[in-house]
């Protein structure tokens, strides 16, 4: 999507308060002993409150409101059975539908007690969105952003996650530029234009540059032992660089 208007601005902001104030509301209420699927009806509940629809099962018929992903899994866990523990490291991506504009969100949260490993990736993760969100504005090669996010990784000695990647967005889950990719690609010679809406979500790993789709058909997972965090906001980028609008 090109944001062309002050209204369609709006639009967005409205719907990316209710995507932040769902994921932090689930974060808050999510505790041990809880199940995926219970955790997910409650943030299903609060986006119906709202007049927002789950952008997953819009576009994809997903099985859930939200993508909840516990420890392994790091993207498109289904939310159902399976018993929330303490010391789980938990990602939650909520994106929705709401008046005809799409916003997407996630993060990831740690179970107390907090493992002083799953802190560092997470903090990592969060520094690495942050710092590729001050990186763009309209005229920027894309690819500033993987270039960005991988200094960040090797910093901290982290991998990425090279087969999840942000996008555009805005009047639907996924729209143009496309993948957005998490990691520097050089070749990429595309650039960002004033208005585009895209997200911003990188995956890091302490291991891990590949996440598998398990028998389930949705789920994806490093290997035993391997994490990966993730953090996403979306955004409108401008000449003078981006407004967050989740």
């Amino acid at each position: 999507m090109t944001v062309e208007s002050e209204e369609e601005l709006e639009g967005l902001k409205k719907c990316g308060r209710v995507v932040s104030e769902t994921l932090a509301a689930m974060g808050a209420y999510m505790e041990p002993g809880m199940t995926t699927g219970e955790l997910d009806a409650y943030g299903r509940e609060l986006l119906e409150r709202e007049g927002a629809r789950s952008a997953p099962e819009l576009t994809y018929d997903f099985p859930g409101a939200t993508c909840i992903s516990i420890n392994e899994v790091c993207a498109h866990g289904i939310p159902g059975d399976q018993v929330i523990q303490a010391g789980d490291l938990v990602n939650i991506d909520v994106s929705a539908e709401q008046n005809g504009f799409v916003t997407d969100t996630g993060g990831s949260f740690i179970v107390p007690p907090v493992r002083a490993d799953h802190e560092a990736l997470c903090k990592a993760t969060r520094i690495a969105r942050d710092k590729a969100i001050r990186s763009v504005k309209a005229g920027s090669k894309l690819n500033v952003i993987g270039k960005t996010v991988e200094q960040v990784a090797r910093k901290g000695g982290y991998t990425i996650i090279e087969n999840l990647a942000s996008h555009g967005v805005g009047r639907s889950l996924h729209e143009e530029p496309g993948s957005i990719p998490g990691y520097y690609d050089p070749a990429d010679k595309r650039r960002l234009w004033h208005g585009a809406v895209i997200t911003i979500e990188p995956f890091l790993s302490t291991g891990a540059t590949e996440a598998v789709e398990l028998d389930d058909g949705w789920s994806l997972a490093t290997p035993p032992g391997v994490f990966a965090a993730q953090y996403e906001h979306t955004l409108v980028v401008t000449k003078r660089g981006a407004i967050v609008v989740t």
